[in-house]
């Protein structure tokens, strides 16, 4: 739990940031899909060796193995074969302002594959993002139709990590399990610089208007008046589309 308005290091980020990123694969958050700080340490990921090892993939390498039920009926997983190149634009008209980003899916193809898809199936429309923290780490937390952190496509979409990645205000990146290779369609965007260890896939940046939205929700904190919360101001996300 997030108790101080600043980290005191980078260990206190991670371990707040242990409930923040179980996300996509249930099987890997115990029986119930839900995981706390204490439970298991975000750094399981690096500890594997994984982190930090990510080569492009080469044609059709993008795994995206099922993991369970999907939250939405009839979600189909992306095509092995990275179908998209280059910067994709993306709009995220949500119930608290318009958020325009640009997703590099040079860098991160299996990642931004599976979030066109899911755009393209409509996944995220009408969804609720769920979380905002304020203290040590500033995300908003979105992707998981049903609100309850838990949620995700039925499958899981590999890593793409270089070692290097930060995560300034503006970063796009995936959320996970504190496994390697456990995201699905939960995301998170940082609306201030936030130190986190580099095991969480950076696939796009929220453009300057979208991160003025983002504050703002931010400001009004949440609704338990708690750090790590609902946001008191509801973000829906109405439509998702690329262009």
């Amino acid at each position: 739990m997030l108790t101080r308005r600043s980290p005191r290091s980078t260990t206190r980020a991670v371990a707040a940031l242990t409930t923040l990123v179980c996300l996509g694969a249930l099987s890997a958050c115990g029986d119930d899909g839900e995981e706390t700080a204490t439970d298991t340490p975000a750094s399981a990921a690096s500890e594997s060796g994984d982190a930090g090892s990510f080569e492009p993939p080469a044609e059709g390498e993008c795994a995206y193995p099922a993991d369970g039920s999907p939250s939405v009926e009839g979600i189909e997983a992306p095509p092995a074969d990275p179908e998209v190149e280059g910067e994709v634009e993306v709009t995220i008209s949500t119930s608290a302002g318009e958020i325009g980003a640009t997703l590099d899916a040079d860098r991160t193809p299996c990642t931004v594959g599976s979030f066109v898809s899911l755009v393209e199936q409509g996944y995220f429309d009408g969804t609720e993002c769920h979380r905002l923290t304020t203290q040590g780490i500033f995300v908003l937390q979105c992707g998981d139709p049903t609100a309850t952190g838990t949620g995700g496509p039925g499958y899981t979409i590999p890593d793409e990590l270089t070692g290097d990645e930060t995560y300034p205000a503006g970063t796009l990146a995936m959320a996970k399990t504190p496994y390697p290779d456990s995201g699905g369609s939960q995301f998170f965007m940082v609306y201030e610089d936030t130190p986190l260890p580099a095991e969480y896939t950076v696939f796009g940046q929220v453009d300057k208007a979208g991160l003025k939205v983002l504050r703002e929700v931010a400001a009004d904190g949440t609704s338990t008046g708690q750090p790590d919360g609902p946001p008191a101001t509801p973000v829906v996300l109405e439509t998702v589309s690329t262009s």
